[in-house]
């Protein structure tokens, strides 16, 4: 029976969580290799695209779904119990469609008139260099930390351009470059989402059409110019309210997997007591403590997000005191989880440092 804080699971949302759950299995057998090798299959990106996963929050009339983001972050947390290195992979190509939805038609039309199902990088930290031109910019710069880069055929690129207003002061914008306009620098070798294989994109001197740009007040601003071709309410959300959740939530996934497997461990290891570890007291307040974190996770997020949906919906503006407070909750995420999947981890004791320990992923 559907209540109203459900109504976001229509039957296409169901559709889409149970794909997404059936592939969690293929996921968690492919996590080590991800891990070692620094990328995720192209095996796994091409199945999340056959099961449409992509197209949670892309727009209707480019053949996507254009859902509630609560679906969106359902199958990414889904995902990340099986492997968390392709849910933050699919957390931030996944929600470049909704960002393209607010870019002007050309610029959409650019990305996905011969193919809807062409994916967008991103790094948006900006450190690329705009020069104004007749109808555009001359663009160059480099960049870290492009998550899932190589599965990618355009890409979104942080800048500064002086604002329109005159007063000389420098805003944030976002270029979005074909790619045949950058290249990747393979230097992924990290402690951590080893698997995103979150490169570094180069750009030399390449022309930017003005319609391939966004400036940060584009995004809520009244007159954003991909809101005269997408109204609905789903493209009204604050961009940061959407960004932030789309990269904090696998942690909450994560968390589950490693709830998960340490569960399953505890059943068969013998600790040195003679005792099995799920009859350890200490080990079940470990993972009890965990397992109330990511459900008290979870209420915050749909709780937040069912009332940023109504705000969307209906025009009420949300104070800049209750969109702080739930930006902090979402940014507090990946510290949470990390302490509680730390503390998994210890209980496992010498055991635990095994590269084979999924829970260390």
């Amino acid at each position: 029976m559907s209540t109203a804080h459900d109504d976001y699971l229509t039957p296409d949302a169901l559709t889409l969580i149970a794909r997404a759950r059936a592939l969690v299995p293929k996921l968690a057998e492919r996590a080590f290799a991800a891990d070692r090798d620094g990328r995720v299959l192209p095996e796994t990106i091409q199945e999340i695209a056959d099961a449409g996963l992509y197209r949670v929050l892309q727009a209707k009339r480019f053949g996507g779904y254009e859902l509630d983001p609560r679906v969106f972050y359902t199958i990414q947390m889904t995902l990340a119990e099986g492997c968390m290195s392709t849910a933050w992979m699919y957390g931030v190509l996944g929600v470049h469609p909704w960002q393209l939805a607010l870019f002007p038609e050309q610029a959409q039309q650019d990305v996905w008139a011969s193919d809807t199902g062409t994916r967008i990088a991103s790094t948006y930290m900006p450190t690329g260099k705009a020069t104004p031109v007749e109808g555009g910019y001359r663009f160059s710069g480099r960049w870290g930390f492009s998550t899932g880069s190589e599965h990618c055929d355009w890409i979104f690129l942080g800048g500064l351009l002086p604002k329109k207003d005159g007063s000389g002061a420098l805003e944030h914008v976002t270029f979005l470059l074909p790619k045949s306009d950058y290249r990747i620098e393979e230097n992924w070798d990290v402690i951590g989402l080893r698997g995103t294989g979150s490169h570094d994109i180069v750009v030399e001197d390449v022309f930017v059409p003005e319609h391939r740009t966004q400036r940060t007040n584009d995004h809520s601003d009244a007159g954003c110019p991909g809101r005269a071709t997408n109204p609905g309410w789903l493209y009204r959300i604050p961009f940061t309210q959407v960004f932030q959740r789309a990269v904090s939530s696998a942690c909450i996934g994560a968390l589950d997997g490693a709830i998960d497997s340490f569960r399953q461990r505890s059943l068969a290891h013998i600790g040195k007591h003679g005792i099995k570890m799920a009859e350890d007291v200490n080990a079940q307040q470990t993972v009890t403590e965990a397992m109330m974190a990511s459900d008290q996770l979870k209420l915050v997020l749909f709780r937040n997000y069912a009332r940023i949906v109504h705000c969307a919906k209906t025009g009420e503006a949300m104070p800049v005191e209750e969109r702080l407070l739930q930006r902090a909750q979402a940014a507090s995420v990946p510290k949470l989880t990390f302490n509680c999947v730390n503390e998994l981890l210890r209980a496992c004791a010498a055991s635990g440092t095994f590269k084979s320990n999924p829970i260390e992923r």
